[in-house]
């Protein structure tokens, strides 16, 4: 069982643990701070992800003018 199998069940009870430990004022602080930092990853992992393929497009085409 990954991260991926918490189920609903689990991000509610995450959610109250998160609730009682930091409070309701911080919790849309929070929010904003994971926000952010997924969207940030995201561009990070895309980024690499589109220079990989600009790296196979270079290498495919370089290969085809040997040929």
């Amino acid at each position: 069982m990954g991260l991926g199998a918490i189920g609903v069940p689990g991000l509610i009870v995450i959610l109250i643990i998160v609730l009682i430990v930091f409070g309701p004022k911080k919790l849309p602080e929070i929010g904003s701070a994971v926000g952010k930092t997924f969207t940030e990853f995201k561009k990070s992992t895309k980024g690499l992800i589109d220079e990989d393929d600009e790296a196979k497009k270079e290498k495919s085409t370089s290969d085809k003018k040997e040929i």
